[in-house]
């Protein structure tokens, strides 16, 4: 088979590969589209801490069961599915409480481990979902990213009375949008590509602001009645962005959920900030069981996905399109590999 390989930093190509051995527990997925994120492309230019080399990446797939190992039951050749790329132990702290997105042994698909840009993958059993023939492969491919967006609200604990900041309208912010006004809740979207803030107002943002152009404290200041934003989510990494948000942004018993992230700089927080108004800070990482939800989602109609991809092509294209992220990133959405 054919498989999608970093060989190292900034260097990517199609390599053979022996089509996996499956395990009693597993199945085996023929890949039909997998999505591009953000952190597939920090493995490619080597900004991902938590990768390591070589790497077939991808995290966002989805697929056809060709075979189910001797142990596996409910599924069968055929099924459609998509699959959780989140692994835990099972036995640390973080999973004996119910939250094995943190495990302390955490792999995650195509990180950690290989993931989806390779024809085949045997993935245990327990990390599949079954999706209906109604969903088009290219779609599927978002119901993990869209996952992120369900855990994100969840710890932020959403409600329609919220007024929400979301920094940044890349393809997750573009998700988020999407997640919270299936709430009910005011939504203001901050970014400094204009193409992406057109997407997001087209999408029902209730402000869009260009953070380069106006003052961003200002705008939401106005647009919450001088109050602050009772929810931000943080999905740009920029340390100046945290610190302002928290500093100018929040009010009083708001909170900030922190999803994008950079190791450098430190972010610089005086604690009377949060104290004083008894802020939450809150991280969030990957999805902790959320793909029934968001299956749910997709086949009730609730999101609309197709809206977030731009681009697709096919799976041997790959350098292409990653080169179009590097090189048109005012014109790149979400794109999907197809296989």
């Amino acid at each position: 088979m054919k498989a999608i390989e970093i060989f190292e930093p900034g260097k990517i190509g199609i390599k053979e590969r022996p089509i996996p051995d499956l395990k009693e527990n597993e199945v085996l997925v023929k890949v039909k589209a997998a999505g591009i994120c953000g952190s597939d492309v920090h493995i490619y230019h080597g900004k991902n801490v938590f990768a390591t080399y070589p790497r077939v990446a991808g995290h966002e797939f989805a697929g056809e069961i060709v075979k189910i190992g001797s142990q596996v039951t409910g599924l069968m050749a055929g099924d459609r599915v998509v699959v959780d790329p989140v692994i835990s132990c099972g036995r640390c702290y973080p999973c004996r409480i119910g939250r094995h997105n943190v495990c302390r042994n955490l792999n995650v698909l195509g990180v950690h481990r290989d993931g989806g840009y390779q024809e085949y993958v045997a993935v245990a059993a327990a990390n599949t979902y079954k999706l209906p023939g109604n969903i088009s492969w290219e779609v599927a491919a978002l119901v993990e990213p869209y996952t992120i967006a369900a855990q994100v609200i969840d710890r932020g604990r959403l409600t329609a009375e919220d007024t929400v900041l979301i920094c940044g309208a890349g393809p997750i912010g573009l998700i988020l949008l999407q997640a919270v006004k299936m709430a009910g809740a005011k939504v203001a979207i901050m970014d400094i590509i204009e193409t992406r803030l057109d997407k997001a107002g087209k999408m029902g943002a209730d402000l869009v602001i260009h953070a380069e152009r106006r003052d961003l404290v200002q705008e939401i200041m106005t647009f919450t009645d001088q109050n602050g934003a009772s929810l931000i989510l943080e999905a740009t990494g920029n340390a100046n962005v945290l610190e302002t948000c928290i500093h100018r942004i929040a009010s009083a018993a708001g909170r900030v959920v922190v999803l994008g992230f950079s190791t450098e700089p430190p972010v610089k927080i005086p604690q009377v900030d949060i104290m004083s108004r008894e802020l939450e800070i809150i991280g969030t990482r990957l999805n902790n069981h959320k793909f029934p939800q968001v299956t749910e989602w997709f086949v009730k109609g609730l999101v609309e996905p197709e809206q977030v991809i731009s681009h697709t092509f096919k799976f041997h294209e790959v350098q292409t399109a990653f080169e179009l992220i590097d090189t048109n990133p005012a014109e790149v959405c979400k794109i999907v590999l197809r296989f």
